[in-house]
């Protein structure tokens, strides 16, 4: 006697299915294309889960150095000042200070500017 697998293949191609909607052309509707695009598009978001942390990075230093710099330091130096202050705040932070409460930014500037030596 043979086994029929014909309900629960057609569970998986739904399932498969159900995670291409919307993408273009066989994509969405040939098994075989719909599930490599969809091996494809797993492990797009796994790396650029890691990618995103890195982009947030680059952007928030960015920020902080053109705020920086508007107050007469470059990043580099604005850091190491902080440092040397030992006032430990993620850049994050920093990002948002420089973006939305300039006056703090400010604070933090002359406190680095100060530990740095610089008048």
């Amino acid at each position: 006697m043979r086994v029929k697998n014909a309900s629960s293949g057609k569970g998986r191609r739904k399932k498969l299915f159900k995670l291409t909607k919307g993408y273009y052309g066989q994509k969405k509707n040939v098994f075989r294309r719909a599930h490599e695009a969809m091996l494809k598009a797993l492990s797009y978001s796994y790396r650029d889960r890691k990618a995103r942390k890195r982009d947030f990075r680059r952007l928030w230093i960015a920020r902080i150095n053109a705020a920086a710099r508007e107050e007469g330091l470059t990043y580099s130096r604005f850091i190491n000042g902080l440092k040397k202050a030992g006032i430990a705040i993620n850049r994050k932070m920093l990002a948002e200070l420089a973006v939305h409460d300039r006056d703090s930014f400010s604070e933090l500037v002359k406190v680095a500017k100060e530990s740095l030596g610089v008048a």
